[in-house]
């Protein structure tokens, strides 16, 4: 019989990422009554079952808020055979990422890679360890990118920026597993299924290394809040040679006694920078509300009536209802 021909050169780096990623992934069980995201199964006895990336050398792994909901434990197992108790270090509801920290040894972290360099079209692998799913992998390409994905923690919602398209099928309890790159390189944590064939992954970029910063330091990330909706808005012809942008954002309502509304920000403003910064579309403004700006003032140009206005704002901390 002739010699069996090698691998092409797609399912080389299909299994080289699999190789070197299977292990770096859990499986987490989650006790907790409520129910689970979207991708996430719900074990019996009130568990949700979800995947988990290791990511530093010291145990802690990054997964899907949603994955852990409420819940404080768990237990995390991986695919040599070995399990331990995890705690949850802190959750993000409003960019779906949670930290947790393992009492016991784990595998050598994964490496993570930079969402912002990719580019429609190119190979992704998803990763996952669902509960008798252990080392599920499938492989597909970025078929969109810049889509937003709504979240929400008490009356507060948010969108979660650049969320990666892919057409890699996702399995149930795949949430909080990797999408990584060809070199192995997790580019994204998994978390939800958006349609037949298609899923989304939370970016790990810079606002997404700073969250998870924030999550490792203080358990939970502060926002800063203005209390203003808003929505790309073209820019005049004279104000787009100037700015050298077509966009802004509309305000097309404003909270009463918000800090907006304090700041004399009015439903009809056109948004053009924000501490100085451009805004063209509501993750630019997003990427500014930190803890860094909470109570401290914050200068907003608008194009109001014809007329460029500053106004100067204080952001306050943004609080779950």
């Amino acid at each position: 019989m002739a010699d069996q021909p090698p691998l092409d050169a797609y399912s080389q780096v299909v299994a080289g990422v699999a190789a070197h990623l299977t292990g770096k992934v859990a499986s987490l069980r989650v006790p907790q009554s409520r129910s689970g995201g979207p991708g996430q199964r719900r074990g019996g006895g009130g568990e949700s079952l979800g995947s988990a990336v290791v990511f530093t050398s010291d145990g802690f792994l990054l997964t899907n808020a949603h994955v852990v909901g409420s819940a404080q434990s768990g237990t995390a197992s991986f695919a040599d055979g070995t399990s331990a108790p995890f705690t949850v270090v802190g959750a993000d509801p409003l960019s779906d990422l949670a930290v947790l920290r393992t009492a016991g040894t784990t595998p050598p972290p994964a490496e993570l890679g930079e969402a912002d360099q990719l580019v429609v079209g190119q190979l992704v692998v998803a990763v996952g360890n669902p509960l008798g799913l252990a080392g599920s992998v499938t492989a597909g390409v970025v078929s969109a990118l810049g889509r937003s994905l709504p979240t929400r923690s008490g009356a507060a919602v948010r969108l979660i920026e650049d969320v990666i398209q892919t057409d890699a099928a996702l399995n149930p309890g795949n949430s909080g597993g990797a999408l990584a790159d060809s070199q192995a390189r997790v580019v994204g944590i998994n978390t939800a299924v958006a349609g037949i064939g298609l899923g989304m992954a939370v970016p790990v970029n810079a606002t997404s290394r700073r969250i998870i910063s924030a999550l490792m330091r203080d358990g939970k990330v502060r926002r800063a809040y203005l209390g203003l909706v808003s929505v790309p808005g073209p820019l005049p012809a004279p104000l787009q040679e100037r700015f050298g942008r077509k966009t802004g954002l509309r305000v097309s309502e404003v909270v009463p006694g918000s800090p907006a509304g304090r700041a004399g920000l009015r439903a009809g403003d056109l948004l053009l920078t924000a501490a100085g910064k451009p805004v063209e579309k509501a993750q630019d403004l997003q990427r500014l509300m930190f803890d860094e700006v909470i109570g401290k003032p914050f200068a907003i140009t608008v194009m109001r009536n014809g007329a460029l206005v500053d106004v100067i704002a204080q952001p306050s901390e943004l609080v779950a209802a």
